[in-house]
């Protein structure tokens, strides 16, 4: 896989990851398009070797964590979405993907998606490192630089969502 390719394929896996239940997860229809798999076919594999997939690596979306999923979608095309809800797999459950699906695509794709969660964990733990060193730094230099800190705290919070939500709101 060419650097350029692997780079938009690494895009593309990041933001298919989601906080589900306090976990990083991946949904089986993401991960059966970059395995270039129907997501029914991808379930049936997971099903037929259902022991290797426990509830830490696998679990099925309830009804109201899957709906906010699907209003992201606004048209949404006929037969385009399952009537069924979808699995989310933790880092370890792809991990085991890679046994149940053999192709060459599926180990490639595998590799550059355990590398997207490796860069997530550096990503958040150097944010904690960070967060922590400003913390010794304030409660040094308290009062003199309290505007410099409240300023790199703003900087260090999580962009808000700039999208406007369409349609109806509870």
């Amino acid at each position: 896989m060419g650097s350029k390719q692997a780079l938009i394929l690494q895009e593309r896996i990041e933001r298919c990851i989601l906080l589900v239940r306090g976990q990083k997860v991946m949904l089986d229809s993401d991960l059966a398009a970059l395995y270039g798999v129907e997501t029914r076919v991808l379930k049936q594999a997971v099903r037929r070797n259902i022991k290797r997939f426990p509830a830490d690596f696998m679990f099925e979306l309830t009804k109201g964590e899957n709906r906010p999923l699907r209003s992201q979608n606004v048209t949404l095309k006929r037969g385009q979405h399952s009537k069924y809800l979808p699995f989310a797999f933790t880092e370890q459950g792809v991990a085991m993907l890679s046994s149940v699906l053999k192709s060459e695509r599926a180990i490639e794709v595998n590799i550059e998606i355990m590398r997207a969660f490796v860069r997530l964990r550096q990503i958040l733990a150097s944010h904690a490192a960070l967060a922590r060193k400003l913390e010794e730094l304030e409660k040094k230099y308290d009062t003199k630089f309290r505007v410099v800190f409240e300023a790199i705290r703003q900087l260090m919070e999580p962009p808000q969502s700039k999208r406007r939500h369409i349609g109806f709101q509870k």
